[in-house]
């Protein structure tokens, strides 16, 4: 099967469309690689993307991950998954409804699902935001829209609140393959990193890695991702 796409994207932060040749872009490569590469026991066909805290990057980081994913010849689903503050569609300038609240609340068969201008990358976006997200993402009904969104590509892979604001993240951990989560180097303190990924692993959830963001020039040549068994300086 493949999907259409949109017209050209201008979205900011989307390096690799727009400077696919830097170094940021090839990091991105380089982090597929690696989520490949970690999955070799065990498939990861439903990845979740979270954060230690809010304004870390961590739509951005997802938003380019899917592209590379795509670009490499995956199908690829981008599920807006951040019912507190979604912001995927404006990063594929697309529609925020309908989505994945419309698809729960009337348990559709086939998920709303939008081409971008990106071959084989299609996004569900977030939906009308409802009172309840934390609720709503452990429901039954989200499960089964989950399977059936996870039907219809090679990976899905979904964005999630922070770890640290609200407990959206850990609820989403339970129903996926892997976790990658984002940490922004200049910024978040390692206790609230290590805070975040012990809150991840007591509901089970089998982290990958970890996603720098923000890394100073100086510590270009360190891996943008690094393995769940800790924090390194």
């Amino acid at each position: 099967m493949k999907w259409g796409r949109s017209e050209s994207l201008n979205g900011t932060g989307l390096v690799t469309l727009k400077d696919p040749r830097s170094p940021a872009a090839e990091a991105y490569r380089v982090l597929s690689t690696n989520i490949q590469f970690s999955s070799l026991d065990q498939d990861v066909h439903t990845l979740l993307v979270t954060s230690v805290s809010p304004d870390e990057g961590k739509s951005i980081v997802l938003a380019n991950l899917a592209i590379t994913m795509a670009e490499s010849g995956r199908q690829v689903i981008v599920v807006d998954a951040d019912l507190r503050e979604p912001s995927l569609h404006r990063i594929f300038e697309l529609a925020d409804n309908p989505g994945l609240t419309s698809m729960v609340l009337d348990e559709a068969l086939d998920p709303p699902l939008q081409p971008t201008s990106v071959p084989d990358l299609v996004l569900l976006p977030s939906g009308s935001l409802p009172p309840n997200p934390a609720e709503l993402l452990g429901s039954e009904r989200f499960g089964r829209v989950i399977s059936r969104i996870a039907a219809k590509g090679d990976i899905v892979l979904l964005d999630a609140a922070p770890v640290s604001a609200v407990t959206d993240a850990t609820v989403l951990a339970t129903r996926v393959d892997g976790v990658l989560l984002v940490v922004d180097s200049g910024r978040t303190r390692r206790d609230a990193a290590r805070r975040a990924k012990d809150q991840l692993e007591r509901v089970g959830a089998r982290i990958l890695g970890v996603a720098l963001t923000n890394v100073r020039p100086e510590r270009q040549q360190l891996s943008y991702f690094r393995r769940a068994t800790g924090f390194g300086a």
